[in-house]
């Protein structure tokens, strides 16, 4: 796996907690076109075991294709080039949603522009920053999945198939990072790098601004492992959830929102540090988030292809 720097903070980049690592970000940060730095390797590492959790019943083409899975995961990172603003400013919204900002009845919005319709009415200061859009991402990406499945379930050409192969596996891909991304309660949260300084804090939550990549990215790498991941795994098949993979989808996020205040506990009470041997409880508590990200990105994968086997009428207006 890439060596990859240290990560940016959601709206601002901040310098990192450790000098060494703080150089080598501000150098990266400084070279055109350089790829923003993420959690790449606990990423990888969740595709990877989502990989091997799919059945034989997928198409061979498909299981093949688990190294491209793994390497795509990341992908919608490396898109985050802030001197390219129009493109980083169409995804950065992407990877996160923070439940508390929104209004009731939010999740229940039929699409992202309905739902941003909502957030403007509730008059958040920038409704786009501060609602988050991953919920939705997740489940166009699976729909585009579906689609792409029903198509080649349909070509009879077999060039065309292949082609069609190549969208799929590229879909899937990018699917699983966003998957991924709402396993870890940071991307669900007001509190996505330290406790909000706006919000009240009487058990003493840190404020270290630098707490998600510290978590995400340092800790995971110096001390998860693949093995680990896979040991916290659901054994056995994928779960389907075909025909319902927008509430499998708002319930995945909603568990991983549900331990925000645990990872906060965990990082009071043992921590979270990568220059130090790691406690029991941080190590699982880390672990078993990636492997929620991974059977759920399984089950979506898994449920993409079931549900592609049933037609459907095209719809949408001609423009």
């Amino acid at each position: 796996m890439e060596e990859i720097p240290a990560v940016l903070g959601r709206r601002r980049l901040r310098a990192a907690r450790w000098p060494a690592v703080a150089g080598a970000v501000l150098a990266l940060a400084a070279t055109p076109d350089a790829p923003p730095p993420w959690g790449f390797v606990g990423h990888e590492m969740a595709a990877a075991v989502a990989v091997a959790a799919l059945p034989d019943d997928m198409p061979g083409f498909f299981r093949d294709a688990g190294p491209q899975l793994v390497h795509l995961n990341p992908e919608p990172d490396r898109w985050r080039v802030w001197e390219q603003r129009e493109m980083d400013q169409a995804f950065s919204y992407d990877h996160y949603v923070d439940l508390e900002n929104l209004p009731d009845g939010a999740l229940e919005a039929p699409d992202r522009f309905e739902y941003l319709a909502m957030l403007y009415d509730a008059e958040l200061a920038k409704p786009e920053r501060d609602g988050g859009f991953l919920h939705f991402r997740i489940v166009e990406l699976y729909q585009r999945l579906v689609s792409g499945w029903r198509r080649w379930r349909a070509e009879e050409d077999a060039e065309r198939r292949e082609w069609m192969e190549e969208r799929i596996v590229n879909d899937a891909g990018i699917l699983g990072h966003y998957v991924t991304d709402a396993s870890q309660p940071h991307h669900t949260t007001i509190h996505f790098n330290g406790w909000d300084l706006e919000t009240p804090n009487p058990e003493g939550y840190t404020r270290d601004n630098q707490f998600h990549s510290r978590f995400e990215r340092f800790f995971v790498e110096a001390h998860v492992t693949q093995g680990d991941v896979a040991a916290h795994a659901s054994t056995g098949p994928p779960r389907s959830v075909a025909g319902s993979a927008r509430e499998a989808v708002l319930a995945h996020i909603r568990e991983s929102h549900a331990e925000v205040e645990t990872l906060y506990r965990l990082d009071r009470d043992v921590g979270f540090d990568p220059e130090q041997p790691a406690h029991p409880a941080a190590k699982d508590f880390a672990a078993v988030r990636l492997a929620a990200g991974a059977d759920m990105l399984a089950a979506l994968w898994w449920s993409a292809w079931l549900e592609s086997a049933s037609p459907i009428e095209r719809g949408g207006e001609d423009r």
